[in-house]
């Protein structure tokens, strides 16, 4: 659908034809026991070069509307929990990576205006249809 409201797959399906890939699907799972708790938010932390782009990479393909995510899991653990197919690709899903949208803007001065507007678009898209 679109880069930043409900995200296709791609990356995950990416990062995941490594070879040396870990499976840390079962964070899913995890995530599935909460949210249908009083929980509003959950902060997903990890230290320095330990994968936050992998597991939002990973949460994204798997919440977003943006695309069938199956295919890309069958080969992981949360395919058989019985908790896979609850939240599979049921939820808008808003993904933002921050040091990405910095590095890649030339009008540093007009970043936080920019980001928005591009946003801002994809919802008018998105929700605005006829």
């Amino acid at each position: 659908m679109g880069i930043y409201l409900n995200p296709n797959n791609d990356n995950f399906a990416e990062i995941t034809s490594n070879e040396t890939d870990i499976d840390k699907t079962m964070m899913i799972s995890a995530l599935n026991k909460i949210m249908k708790v009083n929980n509003k938010y959950v902060c997903v932390s990890r230290p320095r070069r330990f994968g936050k782009t992998i597991a939002s990479n990973m949460l994204s393909a798997y919440f977003s509307k943006g695309g069938d995510s199956r295919e890309p899991f069958a080969p992981y653990k949360i395919s058989h929990d019985t908790s896979f197919e609850s939240n599979l690709n049921k939820l808008n899903v808003i993904k933002i990576d921050v040091n990405s949208e910095f590095k890649n803007e030339r009008d540093k001065e007009n970043l936080l205006n920019n980001f928005q507007n591009k946003i801002v678009s994809e919802f008018i898209e998105q929700f605005m249809k006829d």
